[in-house]
């Protein structure tokens, strides 16, 4: 009796491991015909078709269209369910909080976002909340159509327990944010550190594809960097790995948000750029930002990158300085990690060339010559859209491993 339970548990599994590899191979690749699925999944043509139609029972699965053909019976085309399987993706960041209601497809059903701009406080966390509460009930989506929430944040975050332990006020009252939701929603969240759902995105969907160990530095308000290896963002002992940013390079250099002196992102972030350009604007030099010198303060990272495509002379040695910073830090990670790819991301990357090539010169200078023949360093193509896409597949391949 037993090893007949025990034959039945092992073709109970297989069929289970099957069916995720067909949602998997959906999810990643779109729409395919049975033949393309079986000839991807190595098996037969009848078996994958048994799987399909118990997927399509659950919801899982759809017919998407009729292959175009002039021949005999056209086949259908199958795909994931873009009805069913919704996740809330919420994006929350320094300049800005964003709520997308996304399908199977990576299509944004809903986009929503606020001025809520993140700091260290128990407002930030209310105003947070209310927002999130009022998106979900204007949403004309019935919630047994949504599977989960993902959240994307920057901070410290506890891979076990979520807790942020950069932003504590989002662990309300010793509980983690993620776990609050939870309890709330009556269904499944997820949360991963801004940067890691960026290397994700460009894994899964950006220039990373077919790459199997990637870096992507994200320069934005701090600096991040993403790590891929064999295909698997890195997390690390706890979840923390990646805080290239701090690094101290500048011993003598300015105290950072962390507490110590010189990081990184002291003098590469958005923040630090701008302050340098201000500060050598009043001090008169020259630079079609001129009129900003009485008033820095008006000076935004937008009018810093309009400056840049119009090579602005001061624009251009600043962002000259920080490439030459930023490569020689990423000099230390390629020579411990030996990544296929690193991938500019972040507000900075809109600065492309006058950004990229001075960070290529660097690692070209500061890491052994057989690591830099093997490289590429390319600025992302995914438009902004790294963080919520990675937050989504981080979501989606969670949902399938316990499917």
């Amino acid at each position: 009796m037993k090893e007949v339970l025990r034959e039945d548990s092992v073709v109970l599994y297989k069929k289970r491991k099957r069916k995720q590899n067909i949602i998997w191979s959906l999810y990643r690749n779109g729409v395919t015909t049975l033949p393309q699925l079986a000839d991807v999944l190595h098996t037969s043509v009848p078996s994958i078709t048994d799987l399909v139609d118990g997927l399509v029972q659950e919801n899982w699965v759809s017919v998407a269209a009729t292959a175009i053909g002039n021949n005999g019976r056209r086949p259908s085309l199958f795909a994931l369910n873009p009805e069913h399987h919704l996740i809330w993706v919420i994006d929350i960041s320094t300049h800005g909080v964003s709520m997308l209601l996304v399908n199977s497809w990576h299509d944004v059903i809903f986009r929503y976002q606020a001025d809520l701009f993140l700091e260290n406080s128990t407002l930030f966390v209310r105003q947070l909340l209310e927002f999130i509460m009022t998106t979900v009930e204007r949403v004309p989506v019935p919630r047994e159509q949504v599977s989960a929430i993902g959240i994307a944040m920057p901070g410290l975050i506890d891979e076990e327990t979520g807790l942020n332990l950069t932003y504590e006020c989002m662990n309300l009252s010793g509980v983690s944010f993620k776990d609050w939701l939870t309890h709330e929603f009556m269904m499944p969240v997820f949360i991963i550190n801004d940067t890691k759902a960026t290397v994700l995105g460009e894994s899964r969907f950006g220039k990373g594809q077919d790459k199997r160990h990637i870096l992507s530095i994200n320069i934005d308000w701090g600096v991040g960097l993403g790590i891929v290896l064999n295909g698997e963002v890195f997390q690390g002992a706890s979840g923390f790995a990646g805080e290239l940013g701090h690094i101290q390079m500048d011993p003598l250099g300015e105290r950072c948000t962390c507490g110590k002196i010189g990081c990184l992102d002291t003098i590469t972030s958005a923040p630090s750029v701008l302050r340098r350009i201000k500060r050598a604007l009043r001090e008169g030099h020259e630079s079609l930002l001129q009129k900003y010198a009485a008033n820095p303060d008006q000076l935004t990272i937008g009018e810093v990158l309009k400056a840049a495509r119009k090579k602005d002379p001061l624009v251009t040695k600043v962002l000259e300085e920080t490439g030459l910073l930023l490569g020689k830090g990423l000099a230390i990670a390629i020579n411990i990690l030996n990544p296929e790819i690193i991938i500019i991301d972040g507000i900075l990357s809109q600065a492309g060339e006058q950004l990229t090539q001075p960070i290529k010169d660097a690692i070209q200078m500061y890491c052994l010559g057989a690591f830099v023949q093997k490289i590429s360093v390319e600025n992302t193509t995914l438009d902004g859209n790294a963080r919520w896409l990675g937050t989504h597949a981080f979501v989606m391949e969670n949902l399938i491993a316990t499917y």
